[in-house]
C-alpha cells in the first residue's frame, strides 16, 4: 500500500522507471521493472508506449510483483517497539508467532503485532533498517477540525474522501507541489459534472515547476549526497532553504494540463469558477454550520482577507517525527542540537550501542538535514541501499556508483583535471570577506 494513497488515475511516476527497487544496482536482477513487464506479458506495450515515466498504478504493480516474490517480507507487521540488549541475551524470548526461531546472540528486540488480528510477534536482529517514510501535516490551526461536517483532510487523504468534497458548492486546496496540482486538476477534470467552485492559494511566491533539467538533475547523483554530507551543518540546513523547487515544485505536464484545461473552459468569455492565487497564507479559520471562513494573507501587498469555502484540502507536506517504536532505545541515540537524528556517511545512526560492527541501525531514507534533496528521490534508493548492504555483509554485494555526473562539487575534484592554481598573482585578490 506504498502509493495507495497516490494513485489518482492518470498520475505518472516523478522518475523514469528505471528508478525501480534493482536497476540502479543490479540491472539484470529478476525483480527489475523489465522483468516485471516481461513476466506481465506486457514488454511490446511498453515498448511502444515510449516514456520513461510509468503510471503511478503500474508502479504500485510492479512493488507487489516483487513483494509477492520475496518469501521473507511480512506485511500486517506493526512495528510496536524495538529494545535494545547490550548482552545479546535471549531473555527468555519466545518463538514469533510463525514458528521461527528468534534466534540467539541478537542485540535488538523488536515487537510487532498484526492490526488485522492483534497477533503479536517478536523479532531478534543483530542490526536493523529502517524505511519507515513520512506522516501528512496539517497546519496546526486545521487539526481541530477535521472531524467537522464540512470536509477537510490533507491530500494524503484525497482518494478516500474525494466524494464528500465533490458534493460541496466551494473547494479550497491549500499548498503547491506535486500532490496539490494533482488534487486540483482531477477536481478541474470532474467540475463540469459537479459544478463547484475551485480556488487554489499558496504561500509561495508562485506556482513553479519542479527541477527537470538535466543539468539541474545532477543534485540527485551519489555525488552530491557525498558533497553535502561533508558540508558544515550550518551551510547544510541554509542549501536545503534555498533548493525547495529541486523537488517541492510541480510536473511541468501537471501543470501544462491544468493551464489547458483552463484556456478551453474560458473559451467565449466563459467563467472557468476557478481562481488560483500566490504568495497567500492561510493563517487561521473558523468552522461554521457547513462551511469554514479561512483567514489568509497576501504576503507582498499585506493585505488580509476571508475566504469562505466549502471543504478544504491541505497540500502542505510531510513530516518525519522520530517513530514511536523507537522510544525504548532513544536514550541511545544520537541527536543534534535541533532535535534531529545524527547520521553518519553510511546512513547508520549515531549511538550508544554496541559497536561499530554490532547494533547497527540504518535509515534508508535518512532524513534531508544529512544527505541533502535527493534522499527520498527514488532514484538513489539503489545507491543508498548498496552502502547499507555493503556494511551489513562486510564486502561490497553491489558496487557503489562513482563520478556519474559531468558537474563538480568540490573545488578538489574541479582541480583534478582544471587549471587551479595555488600559486596565484598577488595582485588578485582572493579574499572573499
Amino acid at each position: 500500500d506504498v502509493y495507495k494513497r497516490q494513485l489518482i488515475e492518470g498520475a505518472t511516476l516523478e522518475v523514469p522507471f528505471l528508478a525501480d527497487l534493482v536497476t540502479m544496482a543490479d540491472p539484470t536482477s529478476p525483480h527489475s521493472f523489465l522483468n516485471y513487464a516481461r513476466e506481465r506479458d506486457r514488454l511490446y506495450e511498453f515498448y511502444f508506449y515510449e516514456t520513461f515515466q510509468i503510471p503511478r498504478r503500474e508502479y504500485d504493480d510492479y512493488l507487489r510483483w516483487v513483494a509477492d516474490r520475496l518469501p521473507t517480507t511480512a506485511f500486517d507487521r506493526e512495528v510496536t517497539s524495538v529494545a535494545y540488549d547490550p548482552d545479546g541475551d535471549s531473555g527468555g524470548t519466545e518463538p514469533d508467532s510463525d514458528g521461527a526461531d528468534p534466534g540467539d546472540g541478537g542485540t535488538f528486540v523488536v515487537e510487532a503485532r498484526s492490526p488485522e488480528t492483534g497477533r503479536r510477534y517478536r523479532y531478534r536482529a543483530d542490526d536493523l533498517v529502517m524505511g519507515v517514510g513520512s506522516r501528512p501535516a496539517l497546519p496546526a490551526f486545521a487539526r481541530d477540525h477535521a472531524d467537522g461536517e464540512a470536509p477537510l483532510f490533507h491530500t494524503a487523504d484525497y482518494l478516500e474522501r474525494r466524494d464528500e468534497a465533490l458534493e460541496r458548492d466551494a473547494i479550497t486546496v491549500v499548498g503547491s507541489g506535486q500532490s496539490a496540482a494533482e488534487v486540483v486538476l482531477d477536481l478541474l477534470e470532474r467540475q463540469p459534472d459537479h459544478g463547484y467552485r475551485l480556488d487554489w492559494l499558496t504561500r509561495s511566491d508562485g506556482f513553479y515547476p519542479m527541477e527537470y533539467s538535466k543539468l539541474g538533475l545532477q543534485h540527485f547523483t551519489p555525488e552530491y549526497s557525498r558533497y553535502f554530507y561533508d558540508l558544515p551543518q550550518s551551510r547544510k540546513d541554509d542549501l536545503l532553504a534555498e533548493q525547495d523547487l529541486l523537488y517541492k515544485g510541480i510536473d511541468p505536464e501537471t501543470s501544462e494540463r491544468i493551464y489547458d484545461t483552463l484556456y478551453e473552459r474560458s473559451i467565449g468569455d466563459r467563467d472557468p469558477e476557478f481562481g488560483m492565487l500566490a504568495t497567500t497564507a492561510v493563517r487561521d479559520l473558523e468552522r461554521l454550520e457547513g462551511s469554514y471562513w479561512l483567514a489568509c494573507e497576501q504576503r507582498q501587498q499585506e493585505r488580509s482577507f476571508a475566504l469562505e469555502t466549502d471543504a478544504v484540502i491541505f497540500g502542505t507536506g510531510y513530516q518525519r517525527p522520530m517513530p514511536t517504536f523507537l522510544e525504548p532505545i532513544a536514550d541511545r541515540i544520537a541527536f543534534d542540537d535541533r532535535g534531529r537524528f545524527r547520521v553518519t556517511e553510511d546512513y547508520r545512526l549515531e549511538g550508544a550501542f554496541a559497536g561499530p560492527d554490532a547494533g547497527r541501525v540504518f535509515v534508508q531514507n535518512a532524513p534531508l538535514h544529512a544527505h541533502g534533496v535527493g534522499t527520498p528521490d527514488l532514484g538513489l534508493g539503489c545507491y543508498r541501499n548498496a552502502i547499507i548492504v555493503e556494511q551489513l555483509a562486510g564486502r561490497e554485494i553491489y558496487p557503489v556508483d562513482r563520478d556519474t555526473v559531468f558537474q563538480d562539487f568540490d573545488v578538489d575534484q574541479f582541480a583534478d583535471h582544471a587549471s587551479v592554481r595555488a600559486d596565484a598573482p598577488q595582485s588578485l585578490s582572493l579574499n572573499t570577506e
